[in-house]
């Protein structure tokens, strides 16, 4: 037992000799390392201090406008701005650091969305990086939305599972399960639909959407059967 602990205390004294030597040998290094993280962890301060802080606090102030055009559905105008006040657009450019210039991405592509420039609206929407979970699902709703308006089936069906996934509330879950539904209708896919309008009428049994939903359903189960 006595002869254990001795080397045990003998393989710590070397390991701490060897720590040592290595200090004093790369003691250089390591300094020029621990300067360089006080660096970077300075200059990221500093960043967000003194460039992000402030855009943030300019872009809030000049979006204000754009949002109120874009509550009154005056599309261009809250993309484009009105010669005083800055649209989405140039939010985005002049802001792109801010949190308000990434929510501009998010209402300039559902401005695109309503407008049918539905290319516009997929590079808006996609831009944009959701904060919540309700803005979120609306944006990959909306993805959705323009590649089906595009012709492009299968695309929409992979961003309406994603919104449905994303936010499963009785506003969100339920449209896009719907939306989903109706593709695969579109497509003759009827026990997938039939299988989407179940869940909608046990997950979502209070929403608008649940409504009719034995209507689709019945539907549905007959044009599976066939």
């Amino acid at each position: 037992m006595a002869k254990k602990k001795e080397e045990t205390d003998l393989d710590i004294s070397e390991t701490i000799n060897k720590t040592e030597k290595y200090l004093d040998e790369n003691k250089r290094s390591l300094s020029i390392i621990g300067i360089a993280i006080l660096v970077i962890v300075g200059g990221y301060f500093l960043y967000n201090l003194y460039w992000v802080k402030p855009q943030e606090t300019s872009a809030q102030k000049e979006m204000f406008m754009a949002e109120r055009y874009f509550g009154t559905d005056s599309l261009d105008l809250a993309l484009n701005g009105d010669g005083n006040y800055p649209g989405f657009l140039e939010i985005i450019e002049n802001y792109g650091s801010s949190k308000s210039a990434n929510l501009a991405h998010y209402y300039a592509g559902i401005c695109f969305l309503k407008k049918g420039q539905f290319e516009s609206a997929i590079e808006y929407l996609s831009g944009y990086d959701a904060e919540d979970d309700l803005s979120g699902a609306v944006a990959l709703g909306g993805i959705g939305d323009a590649h089906l308006e595009l012709g492009d089936e299968e695309k929409a069906i992979k961003f309406y599972r994603k919104a449905i996934g994303w936010d499963k509330n009785y506003f969100t879950g339920g449209i896009y399960s719907m939306k989903l539904a109706m593709v695969y209708e579109m497509q003759g896919k009827w026990q997938e639909a039939a299988d989407l309008y179940k869940r909608i009428k046990e997950d979502y049994p209070e929403s608008s959407d649940a409504k009719d939903i034995d209507r689709f359903l019945t539907r549905a189960e007959l044009m599976a059967a066939k």
